[in-house]
């Protein structure tokens, strides 16, 4: 039985996987951490992740990137393996996961999501075949309480595109303000924020005549709750280190 500790288990993602837990029989949450301290889990939630006395196999951080500093320190004090689930990191506190890395097993990526990590890998693949000459943009759709925008699965399929084509593009955010054609080196990043959209991502390859979109729809969080579970498990036990959904799948 693999201990976890959890930190953000007071918000949305945090108790959905509070909630998935308790439907398994090969781990258990022994340890919250979260500026609300309700123990609605039935474990003990600390507000300070150096207050916390609980002893855990594995972290998982589903909170926000202002958590991070904490959560990195908890872990590499304890040389506790950690998941990093939390999105809207800086490119600074990404630099702080990998530096991490070489202390401690750290699971990193920009999605939890199975699904999503086979939608990036598809991409590549249509971005290599059709190259420049079709134009890309990518269209992401989360619920209106989502902060960050562009999501992190948006910019992470932006760079994953950029990597394979031969001239890295321009990333575009806004097109009202800008009175010329579309260039054939950009690709475009749309956010849209509304209602309780779980999160839909849809990449658009547009050529002559034809267009092509790969597009992948998540109808609950617990897609993720199951991704972040299952890298923990994964983690448990690993060398110190960086690992990715590639290395679990």
């Amino acid at each position: 039985m693999v201990k976890l500790i959890l930190s953000g288990c007071n918000g949305k993602m945090g108790r959905v996987i509070a909630e998935c837990v308790r439907e398994r029989n090969d781990c258990t949450v022994v340890a919250g951490l979260d500026l609300n301290t309700d123990m609605a889990g039935g474990f003990p939630v600390f507000a300070d992740a150096a207050d916390c006395v609980v002893e855990g196999d594995v972290i998982i951080d589903f909170s926000h990137p202002d958590a991070l500093n904490s959560v990195l320190g908890l872990a590499a004090r304890r040389n506790t393996p950690v998941v990093i689930a939390t999105t809207g990191l800086s490119h600074a506190q990404v630099d702080q996961v990998h530096s991490a890395s070489r202390q401690i097993p750290v699971f990193f990526t920009a999605n939890m999501s199975l699904g999503v990590n086979l939608l990036v890998e598809l991409a590549k693949t249509a971005a290599r075949v059709l190259g420049q000459e079709y134009d890309i943009e990518i269209i992401e759709k989360h619920h209106n309480q989502k902060i960050d925008a562009p999501s992190g699965t948006a910019l992470w399929l932006a760079d994953e595109i950029s990597g394979v084509l031969p001239q890295p593009p321009q990333y575009i955010h806004d097109r009202h303000s800008q009175r010329r054609k579309r260039t054939k080196t950009e690709v475009g990043i749309h956010a849209v924020r509304g209602g309780t959209i779980v999160g839909e991502h849809d990449v658009l390859f547009a050529g002559r005549d034809e267009t092509i979109t790969l597009s992948h729809r998540a109808a609950s969080k617990e897609i993720f709750a199951t991704g972040s579970l299952n890298a923990a498990l994964f983690l448990y036990g690993k060398a110190n280190g960086l690992y990715s959904m590639a290395d679990l799948i």
